[in-house]
């Protein structure tokens, strides 16, 4: 795989990154070790975890750490070959300082981040959630605090729109911290509500790491329009997890599916490298349960979709409506 730059930030990663949500339940430890260990070897230099995931077992406020833990043990010989990647914000219990971006929760979860994950830094510490309770320069003077001690290299921010972007990006230039260099977004072909936050993110050197770019498995060919969910699916085993499948959602994957068809490739690859060619990606994060969707999304970062494609594909995944142009229309 041909590595690509994390925004700013100067590190190179795999174009696919290894997501840890499952990791604990449905993925047991041994397992989870082994599919890390795998990914490695086919050339993922990326992972992302979360101090609150803990698989299909995670609940508004339950304790988390799990995957952190499994990760920790997968890397202990094998922490200089990877860029890891680990979030804070979601809620770890029921008092007011067990979630959010306090400085109080976030220097105190990153000790505990570090000891589980058996690390000295973390590359890439990532701000989980908004927090409208907290200003964001107290967040950001915690991630100073952080970057300085040496316990993070760099900062990103997942579920964050452009504007809350920008305002980081002012507010690290006037308290002369460090600055956002990612952002993790939910972003699929069936889900492109911030599409137009992509440019923002090209101009100012944040590297776009989406999650859901498979949407739950929606974009990989398994469910199939009046038939159950198939064993071993997310809809089979956490349904909550997953779009309800009515027609108008079966319209486009049919679409979507027969493009693929057109290009020659799987429609997962497909959807996949879409989303890779879209400005400022840098890595996409994928959730796997098994070594074939590991090896498959390695595969994936190969593809290409055919330029003839963009407007076909806009006709059934329309972008989000913009503002016309009254200069260049």
């Amino acid at each position: 795989m041909q590595l690509r730059t994390l925004g700013s930030s100067g590190l190179l990663v795999s174009p696919v990154c290894l997501g840890t949500m499952t990791f604990g339940t449905p993925v047991a430890e041994q397992e989870a070790i082994a599919l890390t260990h795998a990914a490695i070897d086919l050339g993922i230099n990326f992972i992302d975890t979360a101090n609150g995931y803990e698989g299909y077992a995670r609940y508004l406020g339950s304790a988390g750490g799990v995957a952190e833990e499994i990760l920790g043990k997968a890397l202990r010989d094998r922490r200089d070959r990877v860029i890891l990647a680990t979030k804070v914000a979601a809620p770890l219990g029921p008092g007011p300082q067990d979630r959010g971006l306090s400085a109080v929760h976030i220097l105190r979860e990153l000790e505990r981040s570090l000891k589980r994950l058996q690390t000295d830094v973390i590359d890439l510490y990532i701000i989980h959630w908004p927090d409208r309770h907290v200003p964001i320069e107290v967040t950001l003077q915690a991630m100073d605090t952080a970057v300085r001690q040496g316990k993070i290299r760099h900062f990103g921010a997942s579920n964050h729109s452009a504007a809350q972007l920008c305002e980081m990006l002012w507010l690290a230039e006037r308290q002369h911290g460090p600055k956002v260099v990612s952002s993790q977004i939910p972003f699929s072909l069936l889900r492109r509500e911030m599409q137009h936050d992509l440019p923002f993110c090209q101009r100012h050197g944040i590297g776009v790491t989406p999650y859901q770019s498979l949407q739950g498995g929606l974009l990989t060919g398994k469910y199939r329009r009046g038939q159950p969910a198939p064993a071993g699916s997310r809809a089979a085993e956490k349904p909550d997890w997953v779009w309800k499948r009515d027609d108008a959602l079966f319209d486009r994957i049919e679409g979507i599916e027969a493009l693929a068809a057109e290009a020659g490739i799987p429609v997962a690859h497909y959807a996949l490298a879409w989303t890779l060619a879209q400005p400022a990606m840098s890595s996409l994060v994928v959730g796997v349960k098994r070594l074939e969707q590991v090896q498959d999304a390695v595969a994936a970062a190969q593809a290409t979709i055919p330029p003839e494609h963009a407007a076909k594909i806009d006709a059934i995944c329309p972008p989000p409506w913009r503002l016309p142009d009254p200069v260049r229309g």
